[in-house]
């Protein structure tokens, strides 16, 4: 499901027009994205968790010449799926 597909499914779900559902997945979308840059968690419960988290630098390798290489420190999205989605999906 991409995008385009999402916004005709919570259109349709919602009962609302396409225009003001690509505005509530779009303000949902940036919602949580400027909660998750300022370092917040995003909680829904019953669907999942948002969260950031560092992830050191490290060496690698460089498959296609063997080189060492190092990979520097970051920061990286988690989502941990809530019990009610968990179920959802078996």
């Amino acid at each position: 499901m991409n995008k385009a597909d999402l916004i005709s499914a919570v259109a349709a779900e919602a009962g609302l027009s396409k225009v003001d559902a690509k505005k509530a997945v779009e303000a949902f979308v940036s919602t949580v994205t400027k909660a998750l840059q300022e370092g917040d968690k995003v909680s829904l419960i019953g669907f999942g968790t948002f969260s950031v988290a560092e992830r050191s630098a490290r060496t690698g390798i460089n498959p296609s010449t063997k080189a060492t290489i190092t990979i520097p420190a970051k920061k990286v999205t988690k989502f941990k799926p809530g019990a009610e989605l968990a179920d959802a999906i078996k």
